[in-house]
């Protein structure tokens, strides 16, 4: 049996298409962190599995490297439509696609479908809908503690939650300090993703990022979106703004529903069949 496996990345943050159409493998917790892990399997950040055409529309399920489910991905729902339009699933300047999350409308920029932008739906900072607990409310500007220190947050949800901690120092050592601590915090029923920003000016942000389920990463859309939209809740920036990671920049748009629309670039890295041994190993897994 044969697994070939796409492999894409937005800004460094690195995905494996898994096509379920040109597969028989079935993917499971266990066969998903052996792939990702980076040295006894391909590595990667996340696994997108699809198209499943089960529906009308076409559906994606994002895999974490630790083998949970996510509700969506700002890099991966890019990535996703690159390969749909690579494969020969969609010949339009645009695409829908379904995730846990909703659904959500990728253009594609230009020929080669390499940039894109995205609708990621509504943000909301409402306890109950990212979720975050404790009485309904609005986490803006509110204390919690992370490893006994305090630090002023704003949560945010656009489909997956977000703890967005501004500071005036920001660094992958500070992120994966307070991140390690965060995304299994009492607050956040189902683990939360969380971002430390700084401001630079009313056009650009500049953030890192640690993953629930995947840890330090150089570049997460979804985050970028939270951030931004945290950013601006506070009357730190405009509408739009650039969103500054280690993997790159994200152009990010709010609009006056709290509807974000983000843009970004995606990268093809090439195509890989997996070993015999590898792949015997995540048979058993299934």
């Amino acid at each position: 049996m044969k697994v070939v496996l796409e492999k894409y990345h937005g800004l460094g943050n690195d995905y494996l298409v898994f096509d379920p159409n040109k597969n028989t493998l079935k993917l499971s917790q266990e066969n998903v962190k052996l792939i990702c892990d980076r040295h006894f399997g391909v590595g990667s950040d996340g696994i997108l599995e699809g198209p499943i055409l089960e529906k009308e529309k076409m559906e994606v399920r994002i895999w974490n490297p630790d083998g949970s489910i996510a509700e969506k991905s700002g890099n991966g729902v890019r990535i996703f439509a690159k390969y749909l339009k690579d494969a020969g699933y969609v010949q339009k300047t645009h695409v829908t696609l379904s995730t846990l999350a909703g659904d959500v409308d990728v253009q594609y920029l230009n020929e080669e479908g390499t940039r894109m932008k995205a609708s990621m739906g509504k943000v909301s900072f409402w306890s109950d809908e990212i979720p975050v607990s404790g009485e309904r409310r609005e986490v803006v500007n509110e204390t919690m503690i992370f490893g006994k220190i305090p630090y002023r947050v704003t949560c945010a949800t656009v489909g997956n939650p977000h703890c967005v901690i501004f500071l005036n120092e920001i660094s992958k050592d500070i992120v994966c300090r307070i991140g390690k601590n965060s995304e299994n915090a009492s607050y956040f029923p189902e683990r939360v993703n969380t971002q430390i920003m700084r401001v630079i000016d009313r056009q650009n942000i500049e953030i890192e990022i640690y993953e629930r389920g995947a840890g330090y990463t150089l570049a997460s859309g979804s985050s970028g979106c939270a951030a931004a939209a945290a950013a601006y809740k506070q009357g730190l920036t405009d509408s739009k703004m650039y969103v500054k990671m280690p993997g790159g920049t994200l152009e990010i748009e709010i609009l006056d529903d709290w509807t974000v629309l983000m843009t970004g670039d995606v990268g093809f890295v090439g195509t890989m069949q997996l070993g015999n041994t590898l792949v015997e190993q995540l048979r058993a897994l299934e």
